[in-house]
């Protein structure tokens, strides 16, 4: 059966007296901000951007009131994901459901610049074709994910009853799910709760924040051990599953994650040149999804799976403690080599 050809949606702006003299791609990239800088300008490359019915590719064309442009965009057709035989470590596995460890580095479902080597093309190939479609043809048997930089405990379903069954259980916050998470900085409670709304940044619509207005979000987190003031490690607990939570709620009271290239800490710490050499091939975030437990979609067995984190974890801990105890040490001497403080 053909496809249905994808007609192109069309963008439209109209230059204020407040806009004047404003490079056109920047005026157009606050216009338009569900298309990113590369996009728009691959637009206006492409002959795609109008400026009162002429065409205009010059990004740095100033802006005067009255202008009007248009931009016609046509969303690309999503290809088919391909069966990869790429290595899986599955913990559990019945005709219904998988239960396996996503390592660091691998992006669960196919998006642009990943359009092969991510989990959904090798569960493609292990199931053979038996993954549920209610996720749709770039995800299929796919609940929940993991960010990319993240390691950790999934559930894939492997039909549509399963799916459902699964899904309802996320909805209703019956998924237990524990994370394992290093951090720059030492909460004021050794335990607490965060409770913040979650929603896009206002600025960066990349990355999600607290936000007036934004989603119930919920996250309860116990300190295991602490090195010195200089990082601590946590047991995560969801209460919600929003977008990037553990990374937006610890922020949010001053800890950021140590190998976080998004949500860095405000002031991040000056570290010794072993753990500096550690941090540069650590390659990864510090946050491992360590334990997840539901009840069978279809038998309603309760189950429940733990894997601790990586090795690479006690190494990065280990370090920092003995950083912090460096930096101690050094001071009472009265001699600081800047180990362990922080900057701005």
């Amino acid at each position: 059966m053909p496809r249905t050809p994808i007609m192109p949606r069309t963008l439209t702006a109209t230059a204020e007296p407040g806009d004047t003299g404003q490079r056109l791609d920047r005026f157009l990239a606050k216009r338009w901000p569900e298309l990113s800088r590369t996009r728009l300008q691959a637009l206006l490359e492409a002959g795609a951007v109008e400026r009162d019915g002429v065409l205009i590719a010059e990004g740095s064309a100033r802006v005067k009131p009255g202008q009007a442009f248009v931009a016609r965009v046509r969303e690309p057709e999503p290809a088919r994901p391909q069966p990869e035989d790429l290595e899986l470590d599955i913990l559990y596995e019945d005709e219904h459901l998988v239960v396996l460890e996503k390592p660091a580095g691998m992006v669960v479902h196919p998006a642009p610049g990943h359009a092969g080597g991510t989990l959904v093309n090798a569960l493609l190939w292990h199931c053979r074709g038996t993954l549920s479609g209610i996720g749709g043809v770039l995800r299929p048997g796919i609940v929940h994910r993991l960010d990319k930089e993240v390691s950790g405990l999934m559930v894939v379903a492997k039909g549509d009853r399963a799916h459902v069954g699964l899904a309802g259980q996320f909805s209703v916050r019956r998924i237990e799910r524990g994370y394992d998470a290093i951090v720059w900085g030492v909460p004021s409670q050794p335990a607490g709760d965060i409770e913040r709304p979650i929603g896009r940044h206002p600025r960066d619509r990349k990355r999600m924040a607290v936000v007036e207005g934004g989603k119930r979000a919920l996250t309860h987190y116990r300190m295991v051990a602490a090195a010195g003031t200089l990082g601590a490690r946590l047991q995560v607990e969801l209460a919600t599953g929003r977008t990037h939570q553990i990374r937006v709620h610890l922020g949010a009271i001053g800890l950021g994650i140590v190998g976080d290239p998004v949500y860095r800490p405000r002031r991040r710490p000056a570290v010794g040149p072993e753990l500096r050499d550690f941090l540069e091939g650590f390659g990864r975030i510090a946050l491992h999804a360590h334990r997840l437990g539901f009840e069978h979609p279809i038998s309603g067995e309760r189950l429940r799976f733990e894997r601790p984190a990586p090795a690479d974890f006690d190494r990065l801990f280990a370090l920092l403690s003995r950083q912090a105890r460096d930096s101690s040490i050094v001071n009472d001497d009265g001699v600081n080599h800047n180990a362990g403080t922080l900057h701005a």
